[in-house]
């Protein structure tokens, strides 16, 4: 289980502290798909880098299990199991989707296991598992290959920051149907989506909404879901993927 107890986080802008989260509390049990949603500007964003280590907040308490993990490093937090999808994919020019599958799960995996994870999220492994990971790809493409990195990692809290954020529609709903799988096998693992996006609303298992920094409420899809609707929280995919 994941707990956030009473986090906050400030910057400095023009000399002034602007605070972003404001005593925020939420908690992910295990074995659930989580879509946490709000308007933009609300902290959602702030809030994955904070989990996945890549900011430190300003006061609170991040626990894994019961462990207090808040001072805990990128790297520590990733060998303890949480695991980052970034908004816009990293490109890494000179490095192999076979590398880089065998980086994320932290072994020498066969050629074949490798093209399993490609197939997973319906790229054809015989045109992908050579190629490099650079500007050649086209966004959903990147995606769909850090997606499989995410798969061969096996990490028990897994944050996706906006992940239809850059890709054609196209992308977007093969990127459901890899998400609607994920969550249907899901096992001994949690994943935390940061979006407003409808399609992945209504595939959560539970909701949290941000609003001014702090959690608004957390419930079941079917609880939170239906006030969502047509909202700032929720958008359709026709108005994000033009």
């Amino acid at each position: 289980m994941l707990e956030l107890r009473d986090l906050s986080f400030a910057v400095e802008e023009n000399g002034e502290k602007k605070e972003i989260l404001h005593g925020l509390n939420l908690t992910v049990p295990d074995n659930r798909f989580m879509v946490v949603t709000g308007p933009n500007g609300s902290g959602k964003s702030t809030l994955a880098r904070l989990i996945a280590g890549i900011e430190k907040p300003t006061t609170g308490r991040i626990l894994l299990d019961g462990e207090d993990i808040t001072e805990k490093s990128i790297t520590e937090r990733a060998k303890l199991g949480i695991g980052y999808a970034f908004q816009q994919p990293v490109r890494f020019k000179g490095i192999k989707v076979l590398t880089l599958l065998r980086l994320a799960a932290g072994k020498q995996m066969s050629v074949s296991e490798a093209c399993g994870y490609l197939s997973e999220v319906g790229l054809c492994a015989r045109d992908y598992i050579q190629r490099e990971v650079n500007a050649s790809l086209s966004g959903g493409e990147l995606k769909r290959i850090e997606i499989a990195t995410v798969l061969a990692r096996r990490a028990r809290f897994t944050v996706f920051d906006e992940p239809e954020a850059g890709i054609d529609l196209w992308s977007f709903q093969n990127l459901i149907r890899i998400f609607e799988s994920m969550r249907q096998n899901i096992k001994d693992s949690s994943m935390i989506i940061i979006s407003h996006q409808e399609r992945i609303l209504n595939i959560a298992d539970e909701i949290a909404v941000v609003s001014d920094g702090r959690i608004e409420r957390q419930g079941s899809r079917d609880e939170i879901y239906p006030t969502l609707v047509g909202t700032a929280s929720a958008q359709t995919v026709c108005s994000r993927l033009k």
